[in-house]
């Protein structure tokens, strides 16, 4: 019998206590651990995105009535609050002239900033500048401590007061107590609970393991086409900020080159995508800087690392500076004020700008800045020691507006008009940071400002009659009918009509029919809408005339009706009877209310709803697939994967195909509601083969013959290619699906009429999970 003797010198040859005998003594991940999916297959569909800032992260549940909370407040109660915070100060972070207002007023406008037109993301709406990326954005320095300082604010109202709401209210309590008559404010700004991994924000690729100074994370080197000034100079689309990690422009110019036409170059670019033109865009700077001053005492590379990156004992604050807060804050880099009274609304800033020659001097951080060439110009005080005094500072940006013809111009007419200096800047702050809140409906507080004649607010008109009843909805069912529109159309319609919606900045929809207007009428997804609109007109004319009873069908809702009757016949033919709710109400709007330029930004490039792929889409996004931007128009429309994967099978059924093609319809009874797409997709007899060499077209063929029985897009093959769509469509292919199809694409088809219908749902929360 052999013994086997255990050499106790060598600690490898034995476990140690509490190690296991077996290994697996050394831990190398956890749950979220890198590298992970997107690591592994960059290019992968991340379908579940769809899903962000669900229920599951939200700790106030589905049933939480924001509306009937923030109602509640006593507002002025709330604002003598902040007012009363605004002029006080405390050790760890000093306000500036004894007024956190500027301060304020930064984080307002920043939290707004971010909006852009293109796609609607961004903006305050659901307070994002608390989360990563924008919460570490070098141009967000030290917001970090504005929001703190709002803690007990926000902690004395709770959850009847959002953090969004907080921080557009206190920019706006700050302009008050320092001499603005604001325009209004209105609370109903529902918060998010997670960061945004999803939204685009630039091509620019930092490693942000180290990255601190400004050189390092503030870049533009692939957003831009062309070079600044010449005619094909352009920013990428959806992106409306210069660089990344800004929300603007780099104040110092174009790579901090000390330009002022080319930074007026840049702004025009940039405040043009986030919906403001010259006279907005001028107000909005010489407003904003009539307050306040900028920061750069201290280098960027003495500075610590933002939020996201700080050591945990910073309990998320970031950007430590080693000198100290107060009079050695550095926060972008310039150092200075723009006026000589820092927390007065005056005109000042353009008084100064125009008064005086400007020459380029650097700040203690090594800035570039601007300071008057006169020595006898006035002065600006010093923020925290009494008595001592600095010259006035510019930066680039602000020179620009002094250099460029068209922002001078404006200057001159508010050098000239102090009192439309005044309206301008009121209107555009409210402009600004109510941009994003879409419908009027929405707006929430006594101090809402809602008025017909913001164009920027999308204005529908209040309807002069009463509406159907059910009644009424039974004889026009009949008469839409009688039109013989077939099913297909009436669907392809409703759905082109209701699905403009986008919730990032909630406009768009189909209340106000504005598909019948410019410029939706006139794009090429929607051509075959006309002739069904026109017929719809023809309904509503018949039923409007001659009634005596006051009541009246828009054509809104009789486009929104026609969908229902054309899906309600659809489930009848698929041997399923299903009523589709319908909730009378919209309003037609008129052409004179429809901002044509901003309603172009809807135009969609790519549909996969309706199969559409404009001619020009691989040049235009030459990174981007048509499924990709598939997912982001789910995204907008608030869909869950499930919700996106029945929404889309049952379009398909009906064919609505943008140009009423037989792409991706796997079916020989079409306008019926059938399940026959999912069982197509999955059937295992059947194979896909490219038609092209570009990868956009397929055909379907049987394995065993190789005949041909379908074409298809890659919007309809992803449902079958991706592996979270796939098994969704699994579960309505089997022999069970048919009446879960019906009614589960009943409600997902009333949950996209009804996105846009704030005048009949509540504040409760709104989003992905929210159906």
């Amino acid at each position: 019998m052999s013994t086997t003797t255990i050499d106790k010198t060598n600690t490898d040859s034995y476990p140690m206590a509490g190690q296991c005998p077996f290994g697996g003594d050394r831990v190398g991940g956890a749950f979220g651990s890198r590298p992970a999916l997107e690591n592994w297959y960059p290019h992968r569909l991340r379908v579940e995105l769809l899903h962000q800032n669900g229920l599951a992260a939200d700790p106030l549940g589905p049933d939480f009535d924001y509306a009937a909370a923030f109602q509640a407040i006593d507002l002025d109660a709330l604002k003598g609050d902040i007012k009363q915070f605004l002029t006080s100060s405390v050790s760890w972070w000093p306000s500036d002239y004894g007024n956190y207002g500027p301060q304020m007023i930064r984080m307002a406008w920043h939290s707004a900033g971010t909006y852009r037109i293109a796609d609607g993301r961004g903006g305050a709406g659901t307070g994002m500048q608390r989360f990563a990326p924008i919460s570490s954005w070098w141009d967000n320095g030290n917001t970090d401590k504005s929001r703190r300082l709002l803690q007990p604010i926000k902690h004395k109202y709770g959850n009847a007061l959002s953090w969004a709401d907080l921080m557009v209210l206190t920019g706006n309590c700050a302009l008050e107590i320092m001499g603005l008559p604001t325009y209004g404010f209105a609370g109903g700004r529902l918060d998010a609970w997670e960061a945004d991994d999803a939204t685009y924000w630039g091509p620019e690729v930092v490693e942000m393991g180290s990255v601190s100074s400004f050189d390092e994370m503030v870049n533009r080197d692939k957003r831009w086409r062309g070079k600044n000034g010449d005619a094909e100079y352009d920013l990428e689309n959806p992106l409306a900020a210069s660089h990344q990690a800004l929300i603007y422009v780099n104040p110092e110019g174009p790579y901090a080159n000390g330009d002022p036409q080319g930074s007026a170059n840049d702004i025009r670019v940039t405040f043009t995508r986030m919906a403001m033109n010259d006279e907005e865009t001028v107000a909005l700077i010489a407003g904003g800087h009539a307050f306040g001053k900028s920061h750069g005492m201290v280098p960027a590379k003495e500075i610590g690392p933002p939020p996201e990156m700080a050591p945990m004992e910073a309990m998320g604050l970031g950007w430590h500076n080693p000198k100290g807060a107060g009079k050695d804050t550095m926060t972008n880099g310039i150092e200075g004020s723009w006026t000589p009274d820092p927390t007065k609304w005056d005109n000042a800033y353009l008084e100064n700008l125009f008064k005086f020659d400007w020459e380029q001097t650097k700040s203690p951080a090594g800035a570039l800045q601007w300071t008057p060439k006169d020595p006898n110009a006035p002065r600006t005080p010093d923020a925290h020691v009494a008595g001592r005094s600095h010259p006035l500072m510019m930066m680039t940006s602000d020179i620009a507006l002094k250099v460029d013809p068209e922002y001078r111009k404006v200057c001159e007419k508010f050098l000239g008009d102090f009192d439309a200096f005044t309206q301008a800047f009121s209107k555009a702050w409210y402009k600004l940071t109510h941009r994003d809140m879409g419908p009027k409906h929405r707006y929430l507080g006594p101090e809402a400002t809602i008025e017909d004649g913001l164009l920027w607010q999308d204005p529908i008109p209040d309807a002069a009659y009463a509406p159907v009843g059910e009644a009424e909805l039974a004889d026009l069912k009949q008469a839409i009918l009688a039109t013989g529109l077939s099913v297909s159309d009436l669907a392809f319609t409703a759905f082109s009509a209701a699905s403009t919606y986008r919730d990032s900045d909630k406009r768009g929809g189909a209340n106000g029919a504005r598909l019948a207007l410019a410029p939706q009428k006139d794009w090429a997804v929607n051509r075959r809408a006309v002739p069904v609109v026109e017929a719809l007109r023809g309904v509503m004319s018949g039923f409007n005339g001659g009634r005596g009873d006051g009541k009246q069908v828009s054509l809104a809702d009789l486009i929104v009706l026609a969908g229902c009757v054309a899906v309600e016949k659809a489930a009848r033919d698929a041997g399923v009877e299903a009523r589709v709710p319908f909730t009378p109400g919209r309003v037609d709007t008129t052409q004179a209310l429809t901002d044509v330029e901003m309603f172009t930004w809807l135009k969609p490039v790519a549909d996969g709803f309706r199969n559409y792929v404009d001619d020009g889409f691989a040049a235009m996004a030459p990174r981007l697939s048509p499924e990709e931007m598939f997912l982001d128009k789910a995204n907008l429309l608030t869909l869950t994967a499930p919700e996106w994967v029945v929404l889309t099978g049952g379009l398909r059924a009906l064919n609505a195909n943008h140009d009423g093609s037989t792409l991706g319809v796997f079916t020989d009874r079409v306008g019926v509601l059938t399940t026959d797409f999912f069982r197509t997709l999955t059937d295992t007899n059947l194979i896909w083969e490219k038609a092209g060499a570009a990868g956009t077209s397929f055909a379907l063929k049987d394995r065993e013959s190789g005949q041909a029985k379908y074409e298809a897009t890659r919007n309809d093959l992803v449902f079958g290619s991706n592996a979270q769509l796939r098994n969704i469509a699994d579960a309505y292919a089997g022999s069970d699906g048919q009446r879960r199809f019906v009614a589960d694409f009943v409600r997902v088809w009333d949950k996209v009429m009804m996105l846009d219908r704030y005048d009949v749902k509540g504040h409760r929360r709104q989003g992905p999970m929210a159906a």
